[in-house]
């Protein structure tokens, strides 16, 4: 199975040194089923990207966070 594009860019952006914001919801917050996930990534020319991701994309996003112990 392929990588999903949410976790892709989120990767591209990390590697040019964004930091990640804000998730919602939450990743540590609750494991209930989310069927959105928004995370915000602010870069260092100071330009904020948002990478939304729906249904399974959304639930490995969460995930890809969670296991990276990514700081935000």
């Amino acid at each position: 199975m392929s990588e999903f594009k949410s976790i892709s860019e989120l990767k591209k952006l990390l590697a040019i040194d964004c930091k990640i914001e804000k998730v919602e919801p939450p990743v540590y917050a609750s494991d209930i089923e989310t069927t959105i996930v928004r995370v915000s990534l602010k870069c260092p020319d100071g330009k904020v990207h948002t990478i939304k991701a729906y249904k399974e994309e959304s639930s490995a996003l969460r995930e890809f966070i969670r296991s990276t112990k990514i700081a935000y």
